[in-house]
């Protein structure tokens, strides 16, 4: 059974938060460096991205608590994964083998989990981050046509991802928590130059980030816009993750439901973060704020950003099979403005 087979057939629940369960750990910067960085220049401690190389078994650990928990779709540890955002540490040199690494440990936990229940696939779902620098927006206040990063070189940066997550095993890819749709063009266009060149193809999924209150994306789109500037990629999903809790991200949801002709996944936060930056709300209060999202099916594909944990997901889990999953709305040649 394949992806889009199984979203026909049910709601599919996605992990929640690997940073979350990374703090849990309470790691130092022992374990970020490991044996093989440990006369590295920069400081590593939390760059979650390269425990895949240095704490493997805490990764894939996390990754079984939550196919336990009863997620589907399992997110690869490479939220960081590109050139771009591993500068930051001085580790570009290590990005494909990071993602390729990071692929193959989820894989390894999705196949122990499907071995168990052969009717019931998990996939590993590729996750590549906006990266830390913004296409649209200058960085410089003084000089707003400056841009810290061109096109080409986030295209570049998000090829070398995708070859390291397909090669690893990777059973589709998420371009995800996008606050600049352009970064996302950048992404989009070379996941799609890498399909060619490899002559294989794997699901695409985009998820965007909306900010505030305003409804809108960081670099400006409404949730129409927003929709309408991926819509040209052939993508599986699209939908919002993070920024918003359940209840702050519906009537966004709903409005990206009612207008796309593609699946639709949720991953919010649980919750607004507190003065410290923490997420409060629990399994049971989060539930019943996603359980209405399920009841006015609005989705396809649900499961939790930061400050979630195996017993959110497993709360949605045990909701959203009593539910059917969204129907998808086919349009051709529609033309919007």
């Amino acid at each position: 059974m394949n992806l889009e087979h199984a979203l026909q057939e049910r709601i599919l629940i996605l992990d929640g938060a690997m940073g979350t369960m990374i703090q849990r750990y309470k790691l130092k910067e022992a374990d970020f460096r490991g044996e093989r960085f440990k006369d590295h220049p920069d400081d590593l401690q939390g760059n979650n991205d390269l425990l895949s190389l240095t704490r493997p078994d805490i990764i894939k650990a996390i990754h079984e608590e939550y196919l336990e928990a009863g997620a589907d779709l399992v997110e690869t540890n490479t939220f960081s994964g590109t050139s771009v955002a591993q500068a930051d540490y001085g580790l570009e040199s290590v990005v494909y083998e990071l993602n390729k690494r990071s692929a193959e440990i989820a894989k390894e936990a999705t196949t122990k989990y499907t071995k168990k229940n052969p009717d019931r696939p998990r996939f590993v779902i590729g996750s590549m981050g906006p990266t830390n620098k913004t296409a649209s927006i200058s960085p410089e206040v003084t000089d707003p046509a400056f841009r810290a990063i061109t096109f080409d070189e986030l295209a570049a940066a998000y090829k070398e991802q995708a070859r390291g997550l397909m090669d690893g095993g990777a059973d589709a890819l998420l371009v995800e928590t996008i606050f600049d749709t352009l970064n996302a063009k950048a992404a989009l266009f070379a996941i799609q130059e890498l399909f060619e060149e490899r002559g294989e193809k794997i699901p695409i999924l985009v998820s965007g980030t909306i900010t505030d209150a305003s409804g809108r994306t960081l670099s400006g789109q409404t949730v129409e816009a927003f929709l309408i500037s991926v819509s040209h990629a052939p993508i599986l999903s699209v939908g919002f993750n993070c920024a918003l809790g359940a209840r702050q991200l519906k009537p966004y949801l709903k409005n990206l439901s009612d207008r796309s002709p593609f699946y639709i996944s949720a991953y919010p936060n649980a919750g607004l973060p507190n003065e410290f930056g923490e997420y409060d709300e629990g399994p049971d209060e989060m539930g019943g704020q996603v359980k209405e999202y399920l009841e006015d099916g609005l989705v396809n594909i649900l499961g939790g950003c930061c400050g979630t944990t195996p017993d959110h997901i497993k709360r949605m889990a045990e909701m959203a099979q009593h539910y059917k999953p969204r129907k998808v709305k086919r349009t051709e040649g529609v033309l919007v403005r």
